[in-house]
């Protein structure tokens, strides 16, 4: 099955929400996961299609914390430090991942596979302290669970790899640059 280019993807989100309410939102959304992050190219094509200012582009990728300016890895770790999470041990957890990783805050580990970062709040003070991983949720979280959390993902990652290998889908396809 031929792969769809990217920003022929993109353009079919951006023709259905250019014009409602809080499209743009939803337009970085969608390109974010199509490229895995906002690239200053991502943003000013999605301005240019949707015929508004870089600017006012740039300024919403930038004020949400859900968007990225630079690549992400597979599996992207946030670390609660609100309140909560950090009166019951976050800070360690933060520390322990840090360590283990090899990185610091908002940096992805040289093999692509985590980014770390720190958060204020996910909203889950009853399972304080707390860690996602994408869309996992880690309650009650300890620096014992870091290590777990990294192993896991790590090996998963090492399955995925094989299986692609395996099914001869070792390299992925370079995205094409965007259209004039």
């Amino acid at each position: 099955m031929p792969e769809i280019n990217p920003y022929a993807r993109l353009d079919r989100f951006i023709r259905a929400y250019a014009e409602k309410p809080g499209g743009l939102v939803r337009v970085l959304q969608k390109a974010q996961e199509i490229f895995g992050y906002l690239s200053p190219e991502v943003q000013t094509y999605v301005a240019r299609q949707m015929k508004l200012p870089a600017s006012t582009v740039a300024g919403v990728a930038t004020f949400y914390s859900q968007f990225a300016a630079v690549p992400q890895g597979k599996n992207v770790i946030n670390v609660c430090l609100g309140t909560a999470c950090y009166v019951k041990g976050s800070g360690e957890i933060f520390a322990a991942f840090k360590k283990l990783l090899g990185v610091d805050a908002d940096e992805t580990t040289p093999d692509g596979l985590f980014t770390l970062r720190a958060t204020r709040c996910l909203g889950a003070c009853s399972i304080a302290p707390v860690v996602t991983v994408n869309e996992a949720v880690f309650a009650h979280a300890t620096p014992e669970t870091a290590a777990a959390i990294v192993a896991r993902y790590r090996k998963e990652g090492e399955e995925r790899k094989d299986a692609a290998e395996y099914a001869g889908l070792g390299r992925a396809a370079a995205t094409p640059p965007p259209p004039a």
